[in-house]
């Protein structure tokens, strides 16, 4: 399986770069763009604009990598996708393997197989 990098291109609106700054520093961070903006003096909606004009992304498109980056150590640790799942903010392990799919194109379990004794 070749390895699939996952970024988070940073945005360059000090508003939006400080939202992105901390949900890299804790990806289960479940902040929303209307909590993000009380906190950084801008709209839900400006929030909502500079992600996607600043990165090509909606913010929670944005939000599903630093996630992702979070747990590719985990899962290669062959940690339980639930366990991992609800480290970097998913409610459920199907969430999160929805989620890996959408963004890697296989499942966790096929990215880090499991070999004849069960582990990775």
């Amino acid at each position: 399986m070749p390895v699939t990098r996952v970024s988070a291109p940073p945005p360059r609106d000090p508003r939006a770069r400080t939202v992105a700054e901390r949900l890299t520093a804790d990806p289960a961070d479940g902040g929303t763009l209307a909590s993000w903006g009380t906190e950084t003096g801008a709209s839900a909606g400006t929030l909502a604009r500079l992600f996607v004009a600043e990165t090509g992304l909606a913010f929670g498109q944005w939000r599903e990598r630093p996630r992702m980056q979070a747990a590719m150590p985990h899962l290669a640790a062959d940690l339980p996708i639930e366990a991992v799942a609800h480290q970097v903010g998913y409610a459920t392990a199907g969430s999160f393997t929805a989620a890996f799919h959408r963004l890697v194109g296989v499942t966790p379990r096929q990215y880090f197989p499991l070999d004849d004794q069960g582990t990775s």
